[in-house]
């Protein structure tokens, strides 16, 4: 082959340049660029002198681009320098940004350090950033980097653009493990007998009318779905609450739409329809029910409403309905959510609820490929968030309906359609104060130095002034709260609705810590143990009474000589009893009694409670 510059020397003949313009269009769309480069330039040397020119001409392609071809044509070492594969030899084009700008790459990293948050010391960090805020930092620093250079840089340096992953849980309950185990192998147990195992949920809550919902449809180019611009309700916009019940092993859903409140008794009235409609059909033979759901909502494990109901659903229908609740924290695994509601969001997505027949028909037309049908009716019945269930009524459940597994019975139980046997009836405590000596013990002149009929006259005269010192105090109390004047009658404690201590003991309760204190002449402490109260209570009672029986002129029936030398210890205090024939328990609620009783000063005339005064 001649030399290059010999070629260029030959008169170019005058050519069709349309034609050649026709069969380089049909070679650029099979060669790439150094494959063109190079048949553009055989091309020119073949022409000879003013080929170049001709065939820049006729191909579109640039003087300088058609000149490189010539010579790489005509320089056979050039044309094995260039690997297969690529259009330029290597170290050929543009320097990169980092080769191009020495310590790019270094200021690079000072940015994204000081752009990092999260903990240093754990693998959970982040870059708030943007690839623009970098660039214009770079660009104050005096380096030149454009968004995609950077994006590339930090591949290279180990990140990517990531968004958050829901995986982390919260604080687990040490039993939730095992909580999975029963409740799968009790899903296998009812599944193996034939009966029927169902998960229930209730859905997120829906606004029907043009309000937007997430997704993407079919539809004429430039025709979307026009909904609202905002998703603010109207004061009128009705929302509806889907209550769901999958039958696990029929794969079949059912879902009630209500619009009233999300309740116990909505809840347990949506089983109810799927069992009238479904399940009674599907299982003709059953005699159990097993529920799986989670721990929070309508169906929390610690409402009161959701296990009343329940009770009544088995009497209903007869059957022993088992609930199982999935620890707390676990709902996503509760077969519904992604076997069911997953599936209805996608029907609905793109499209308005216009009304409640809207949503009733996108949940029923909900189908998989794997064999997933859905049930869609509407729950118009109004349920009250106000409901109380009594204590009584929880008391009637536990005891003779609610069967609690001995493995975490607030999350394992079962309803019995017939009422177990009434337990018996607890014994009637005894009269008094819980954690006291009844008085009937107490009332005996082993203890008080006087007659059971002395006592109680001594009781009946001082019902009356007691009755109106209480009222006066109160009436005074009330007064100094309200800065003066009379004032109706009031609890006479400080906050108003527990009574005060001086009303904690009853006429009765006056009588006996008085007589106790003058005829045994025991301290406060354990006169407080024998009656239930605070020591301090009895002080008061004792001078309460002592003042009364003197303003009121009350007379003291003549009392016994006291024991010399009295009880000074509890067990002296039993042994005092037991040598009147009482059987004396001392309490062992309330405060502690004393090891041994403080000596008290002696009075002269101990029976004369005027005279103490």
């Amino acid at each position: 082959m001649r030399d290059f510059r010999d070629r260029v020397r030959y008169v170019v003949i005058e050519a069709d340049e349309a034609a050649l313009a026709a069969k380089y269009a049909v070679m650029r769309m099979i060669l790439d660029e150094r494959q063109w480069r190079v048949y553009l330039g055989t091309e020119a040397l073949m022409l000879g002198y003013g080929g170049i020119t001709a065939v820049a001409r006729a191909s579109g392609a640039s003087v300088p681009t058609v000149t490189a071809g010539a010579r790489e044509a005509a320089d056979e070492a050039a044309l094995t320098q260039v690997p297969a594969g690529r259009s330029r030899r290597p170290g050929a084009g543009r320097r990169r940004a980092e080769d191009a700008q020495p310590g790019l790459t270094d200021v690079l990293d000072r940015l994204l350090e000081d752009g990092r948050r999260g903990d240093p010391m754990s693998a959970v960090t982040w870059n708030i950033l943007s690839l623009r805020d970098i660039s214009r930092q770079l660009a104050l620093q005096g380096f030149s980097c454009c968004k995609d250079t950077i994006a590339r840089l930090m591949h290279e340096d180990g990140y990517s653009l990531q968004g958050m992953s829901r995986v982390l849980e919260g604080k687990q309950q040490q039993d939730r493990d095992p909580q999975f185990r029963r409740i799968n192998a009790k899903i296998r147990q009812y599944q193996g007998a034939g009966d029927p195992v169902i998960s229930v949920d209730g859905k997120k809550k829906e606004k029907l009318g043009a309000y937007h919902r997430d997704g993407r449809s079919w539809q004429p180019r430039g025709e979307p779905v026009q909904v609202r611009s905002h998703d603010f309700p109207d004061p009128d916009t009705v929302t509806i609450t889907p209550y769901g019940i999958y039958d696990i092993d029929a794969n079949r859903g059912f879902v009630s739409a209500g619009t009233s409140c999300d309740t116990g008794g909505f809840a347990v009235n949506a089983i109810r329809l799927w069992w009238q409609a479904e399940g009674s059909l599907r299982y003709q033979d059953a005699t159990r029910l097993l529920i799986t759901c989670d721990a929070g909502g309508s169906n929390d494990y610690r409402r009161k409403l959701w296990k009343d109901q329940l009770a009544v659903l088995a009497e209903e229908t007869g059957l022993v309905i088992e609930v199982m609740h999935f620890p707390p924290g676990t709902s996503k695994w509760n077969k519904i959510e992604h076997r069911l509601f997953c599936h209805i969001t996608r029907t609905w997505s793109a499209r308005p609820l216009m009304t409640i027949e809207d949503a009733v028909a996108g949940i029923a037309a909900t189908v998989t490929s794997q064999g997933l049908k859905c049930t869609a009716v509407t729950d118009d019945a109004v349920y009250l968030r106000a409901v109380k269930v009594t204590g009584t009524r929880m008391k009637y459940l536990e005891d003779r309906v609610l069967k609690r597994d001995a493995f975490h019975g607030e999350w394992n139980y079962a309803f019995l359609p017939v009422p177990r046997p009434a337990p018996d009836p607890e014994p009637e405590p005894e009269p008094g104060r819980p954690g006291s000596v009844p008085a009937a013990v107490l009332n005996h002149p082993a203890f008080t130095g006087m007659t059971t009929a002395d006592i109680d006259s001594l009781v009946t005269a001082l019902e009356l002034p007691l009755a109106a010192s209480r009222d006066q105090r109160n009436r005074t109390l009330r007064a100094r709260r309200q800065g003066g004047g009379s004032g109706a009658r009031v609890n006479a404690s400080p906050n108003g609705d527990q009574p005060s201590a001086s009303t904690r003991l009853t006429p009765a309760g006056y009588v006996l810590a008085a007589r106790l204190r003058d005829h045994l002449n025991l301290p406060m402490t354990p006169i407080g143990v024998l009656l239930g109260v605070d020591h301090t209570t009895i002080s008061h009672a004792i001078t309460r009474t002592r003042k009364l029986l003197a303003e009121h002129g009350i007379p003291v029936p003549p009392a016994a000589p006291p024991p010399a030398p009295p009880p000074r210890t509890p067990s002296e205090l039993i042994q005092h009893a037991a040598a009147a024939s009482i059987t004396l328990t001392l309490p062992h609620e309330g405060q502690t009694m004393p090891q041994r009783f403080k000596t008290c000063k002696s009075r002269t005339t101990r029976d004369t409670p005027q005279a103490n005064n």
